[in-house]
């Protein structure tokens, strides 16, 4: 790769956030600060042209060589409904900023556009997308399906990315090795640690005697409580639980630096990475040249990428992988990770990266106090004022928002605001506590339709939730992952109510991911007396599957056993409710479908779904068929 071309002034960007009627939203990174920077949007002819003192910039310097721009501009009925605005920023005194950006407009196009569309008829929704991993990228079909209906009346509304958007916990040798690269030429941040091996960032080695072993020798322990049924001992335990931590993000240098290889082409044409390392051994050595080649497929498809999240309003949410594998699960797990400073400053920075790349966008307006402590600590690292900023995040529960559209859409923080077990802190802990659960039910109060976004499933194959319920109870909870909504008594009850409350909505639509699978469920109370419509729809992941050999076996197990009419329902927390699985394709006995892609969801005027499908980045597409009849017990 060729490391002398000239670096473009754009690093990564733009890509579309929160745009309402009110709220117009645009992120992006460059290379050196704009200068005199000016907004201009125009529609039908208008030209809008927003002033560096009207606009507001809220700029950070993630590094000597990296500003981070979340341009917001906010006015009453500022953006028109289904007609297409056009975007183009300038600094400069009139010089375009993406004039330099490959690939990014379409044809009969000469800037970036969007269409605002508040009355949902489509979107695009999906998790998990792992970049080394051996399948097509689902934002690669998701573009392609937004060309195709550009000038269409059902362009899809918006793209919501449910979880997983980046995996912290799990990077390819090859990509730490970008990464170190990445952070060396953009001047990233550095910091110290606390009760590492290493007394800071600058320490971190990136040779093949440090590729794949930073579970052994960085990533901290702890020794803390095991518990079976009967049986209670002390062991050494590692804190960050993923079996594939060996590449373990630890610094925010690292991670602003892989946020950034995840969406831009340019950054990979100046890095170099050798399709063999001397020195690792034959095992790594062979995994390597696996995740080499999967990485060269990834870089092809950034150009599509970043043209579709410059053309479609794009919202957020984290589940575990954006911070660690297993975040929050338990009470037990909360206090080993945040009484160990080195562990606590890993997740700390990871939410620090959440923040800058995923979170700020979804909602500047409420995120601006977070916005101005960002800053600050950007423009001086100090750290002392990063223990306050790690700090800050950890305790920050405002992660949830909500979109004012038709359906309205609920995103919901099932992350940090948990129920812990009140039975043992080695247990699940609950997705939200009574309080988050209380706030989200107001939310739902007197809407008719309504969009809910979970990153786990609300309604999950019954068969893995046993399975992960069993572990629990032998005390391996954080072996198979166990947590879902049914995990925690507390709040599945909670819950469940909700969907048979007089004044909750007649129609409920589900989006979820975090299983790398897919499937539709059809989902009404089976009492005659609560009429609601609940469609669960998982898709995942974008870039990620389930091992290719066990899920058939789980369909067709979860089939004989929780089926439709399986008596074995009654033994379950959600008895009074009927699930019918939709048919992928129509197959006569099928309901899991496990290939990459991106998950399109069409409404009715009611707000149900007229049609649920997954694009497969193999260009194939599932589409999830109703039940042979709709007859519910």
């Amino acid at each position: 790769m060729n490391k002398e071309t000239e670096q473009p002034l754009v690093i990564a960007g733009p890509i579309l956030r929160k745009c309402d009627t009110d709220n117009f939203t645009l992120w992006l990174v460059t290379r050196e600060p704009l200068v005199k920077p000016e907004l201009q949007l125009v529609c039908s002819g208008k030209r809008d042209v927003f002033t560096e003192s009207e606009l507001q910039l809220n700029h950070i310097p993630l590094g000597t060589n990296a500003h981070q721009y979340l341009l917001h501009v906010q006015q009453p009925n500022l953006l028109p409904t289904e007609t297409q605005v056009h975007y183009q920023l300038n600094h400069q005194q009139g010089k375009p900023v993406f004039a330099s950006i490959d690939e990014l407009t379409y044809p009969q196009h000469s800037s970036p556009h969007f269409v605002y569309k508040p009355d949902i008829k489509q979107l695009l929704h999906g998790s998990c997308r792992n970049p080394h991993h051996p399948s097509g990228d689902g934002l690669v079909r998701a573009e392609q399906t937004l060309a195709i209906k550009l000038n269409d009346d059902n362009r899809p509304s918006l793209l919501m990315l449910s979880g997983d958007q980046v995996y912290i916990d799990d990077i390819a040798g090859p990509m730490l090795l970008a990464i170190a690269q990445v952070v060396d030429q953009l001047g990233l941040v550095e910091e110290a640690f606390e009760q590492a091996p290493i007394t800071g960032s600058r320490e971190l080695k990136y040779d093949a005697l440090s590729l794949y072993h930073r579970d052994s020798q960085l990533l901290p322990q702890a020794e803390y409580l095991t518990e079976l049924h009967l049986f209670k001992w002390r062991r050494k335990h590692e804190i960050f639980t993923s079996r594939l931590s060996h590449n373990h993000l630890v610094s925010l240098g690292e991670m602003i630096a892989y946020y950034l290889l995840i969406w831009s082409p340019e950054l990979w044409q100046h890095v170099d990475l050798p399709e063999s390392l001397p020195g690792l051994s034959t095992k790594h050595q062979a995994q390597w040249h696996k995740e080499w080649l999967a990485l060269q497929e990834f870089q092809k498809g950034l150009s599509s990428v970043r043209r579709l999240l410059a053309h479609i309003p794009t919202y957020m949410i984290f589940d575990d992988h954006d911070v660690t594998d297993d975040w929050n699960l338990s009470a037990r797990w909360e206090q080993a990770a945040y009484e160990h400073p080195f562990a606590k400053q890993i997740i700390g920075n990871a939410l620090i990266a959440y923040g800058l790349f995923q979170g700020l966008g979804n909602t500047p307006d409420k995120l601006a106090r977070m916005q101005q402590q960002l800053s600050t600590f950007f423009k001086a690292p100090q750290p002392k004022t990063h223990q306050n900023l790690i700090q800050y995040m950890l305790r920050f529960e405002g992660w949830h928002y909500e979109l004012n559209t038709s359906p309205k859409v609920i995103v919901l923080d099932t992350r940090t605001r948990r129920w812990r077990s009140e039975n043992s802190l080695a247990k699940p802990s609950g997705l939200m506590d009574w309080e988050a659960l209380m706030e989200f039910q107001e939310q739902l109060i007197d809407q008719d339709k309504v969009i809910i976004v979970s990153a786990a499933p609300i309604f999950g194959v019954k068969l893995i939730e046993s399975i992960q319920r069993i572990a629990t109870f032998c005390g391996l909870s954080l072996l198979v992952d166990a947590e879902n909504w049914m995990a925690h008594g507390g709040a599945a009850m909670c819950l469940l109510n909700m969907f048979r409350h007089r004044r909750t909505p007649k129609e409920f639509v589900i989006l979820s991911g975090d299983v790398h699978y897919s499937f539709a469920y059809d989902v009404k109370h089976r009492s005659e007396h609560f009429d609601a419509n609940i469609y669960q729809i998982c898709s995942s992941g974008i870039k990620n599957q389930f091992p290719e050999k066990l899920l058939p076996v789980f369909d067709k197990l979860n089939g004989w056993l929780y089926g439709h009419y399986s008596p074995l329902n009654w033994f379950t927390k959600r008895k009074r409710m009927s699930l019918r699985g939709r048919r992928p394709n129509g197959h006569r006995s099928k309901r899991l479908v496990n290939n990459s892609g991106i998950g399109l969801v069409a409404l009715d005027e009611n707000g149900a779904p007229s049609k649920i499908a997954v694009l497969h980045s193999d260009s194939s597409i599932t589409e999830f068929k109703p039940p042979r009849d709709t007859y519910f017990e």
